[in-house]
């Protein structure tokens, strides 16, 4: 199992950093789109049982290519990422909270998912519009707060963060993700390389002090995406969302903290330029 992950992991690695750090952005715009059309045909698989109906997935992946074409250098139009992220970062703030609490995470079925994963789609190829080291930024967010909350959770975890749902999670190893993720965005603010990234910008117009804090809480709000896509699987009585990725599950195993978290940065990097 671990020669299979680090085998796939290699594997996308190498496909992905050409594309993000020296490929055209319509590029990048398609092969997002292809990961995140694989990630709602296993969402729709996890709620309902059935990936989607041809005909239905055929328009995503159209009215997907047709954003590319329309607008091939990424800046997508401040009104449509606006439209397009605001609502679904409310629902991650208010509404998936308190589906965890509820313990039911599936309403909504395949209209939920594929609202969400567009609003991710979108964000992510705005990021990626505004420089390689902004998406890279905003993306590694998630896994600092991931890898430490692994780690940590791992030698100090005690009080589980929510058993019902994802045993294996502890609230001593959320705690250092965030902390982490704060702790390490405020020491990219000394690289000249990145200073259109998230961190720079929070820091110069709101303050260090702001900046960690809004950084911690960004990384939280990449834990509530883990956490419903875990609670989406154990509805559906799954180990993984797919088996797409060997070793890793599915397209949306990858992915599950980058939803909330990414609209939430195209929107902060619009109202801080």
């Amino acid at each position: 199992m671990l020669i299979a992950r680090i085998v796939t992991a290699v594997l996308l690695l190498a496909v992905l950093i050409p594309v993000v750090l020296v490929g055209p952005v319509w590029l990048w715009g398609l092969v997002s789109l292809l990961l995140l059309v694989i990630a709602y045909t296993e969402w729709c698989g996890l709620v309902s049982g059935r990936k989607p109906a041809l005909p239905q997935l055929t328009a995503v992946v159209v009215v997907g290519i047709a954003v590319v074409a329309l607008v091939p250098l990424g800046n997508v139009p401040q009104p449509l990422l606006v439209a397009a992220c605001f609502p679904p970062t409310l629902f991650w703030l208010v509404e998936a909270p308190r589906r965890l609490r509820r313990h039911h995470a599936s309403g909504g079925r395949g209209a939920l998912a594929l609202w969400l994963l567009g609003a991710c789609w979108l964000a992510l190829y705005q990021l990626r519009a505004e420089g390689p080291a902004v998406l890279v930024t905003a993306m590694a967010i998630v896994w600092v707060a991931d890898i430490a909350a692994y780690f940590a959770g791992r030698a100090f975890g005690r009080r589980k963060l929510a058993p019902a749902i994802s045993p294996g999670k502890s609230w001593e190893g959320a705690v250092a993700g965030m902390l982490s993720v704060a702790l390490l965005g405020l020491a990219s603010v000394q690289a000249s390389a990145l200073s259109g990234a998230l961190p720079s910008l929070l820091a110069a117009r709101y303050g260090m002090v702001a900046a960690a804090v809004m950084l911690a809480l960004l990384a939280g709000l990449s834990i509530v995406g883990d956490l419903f896509e875990s609670l989406l699987k154990r509805e559906a009585g799954v180990k993984d969302s797919g088996t797409l990725l060997p070793g890793h599950g599915g397209a949306l195993d990858r992915i599950d903290a980058l939803i909330p978290t990414m609209p939430v940065v195209a929107l902060l990097h619009e109202l801080l330029r």
